[in-house]
């Protein structure tokens, strides 16, 4: 296992090989260090802008070689999101080290967690959240499709989509509290009253009864959350959403 020392050393490294690196003009620190709340757990996350005349792709190769070679990654991933490329490494100490890659004309901050190291940024473009209508259609979507594997003897799937209610009903609940709403990094920040209308969402068996329970639990914490979003809407769905709680198994 990685120590916080062995991190902070390793970030240090990276971003002294990009200052050398003529191929990266500005380099930030990303994720929570950027804001000074890491914890044992946290990983590394830098953004790099790679300089005008220098190729994108080539210099993403370099960088990943350069991991492999010299920083213990043993795999690596892409998550690719506009012009943006994360390559997400990780180590054999299981250090996961995420390395953001753009061309100098978009390189700028998409969130608050961003704080430049060296060269310049462009203005901040901050990621707007996920609507709260966004959030109830893919609610109701999972909804749809947990009742119909309950009833067609597709327990492990069912889980799948009772978990997206939850998700989905939890984070309309972080939005309401102005919470983070990415990869449920908000959840454990909502007050325990909220928490606990999810508690019986949990699937704690596959058999009938058991998965009933806990997407009776998902759907009508959703319903709830759909009231306080949306008033109007929650009257055009709500009797829907009922139906299928009410369905026999």
């Amino acid at each position: 296992m990685f120590t916080p020392r062995d991190r902070d050393l390793l970030r240090s490294t990276l971003l002294e090989l990009a200052a050398a690196d003529p191929a990266i003009s500005a380099a930030a620190i990303t994720g929570s260090a950027a804001e000074g709340r890491e914890d044992r757990w946290s990983d590394i996350d830098l953004a790099f802008s790679v300089a005008d005349g220098a190729s994108l792709s080539a210099t993403i190769d370099a960088w990943t070689d350069r991991m492999y070679a010299d920083h213990l990654a043993v795999h690596h991933l892409d998550v690719l999101a506009g012009p943006w490329t994360y390559r997400v490494f990780l180590r054999s100490d299981t250090l996961q080290v995420d390395l953001a890659f753009v061309a100098e004309s978009e390189f700028r901050a998409l969130s608050p967690t961003f704080r430049l190291v060296f060269g310049s940024a462009n203005e901040p473009r901050h990621v707007a959240p996920p609507s709260a209508e966004s959030l109830i259609g893919f609610g109701w979507l999972y909804a749809l499709h947990a009742r119909g594997c309950i009833v067609r003897g597709r327990p492990w799937q069912a889980a799948h989509m009772i978990a997206g209610i939850r998700d989905n009903a939890m984070t309309l609940a972080c939005l309401r509290h102005g919470l983070p709403t990415a990869h449920g990094r908000g959840f454990d920040l909502l007050p325990a009253d909220e928490t606990a209308r999810f508690e019986d969402s949990l699937v704690r068996g596959l058999d009938a009864a058991a998965l009933s329970r806990a997407f009776h639990a998902a759907a009508a914490g959703l319903l709830e959350e759909v009231r306080l979003a949306d008033a109007d809407l929650a009257a055009r769905v709500e009797s829907t959403i009922r139906v299928l709680m009410n369905a026999p198994a």
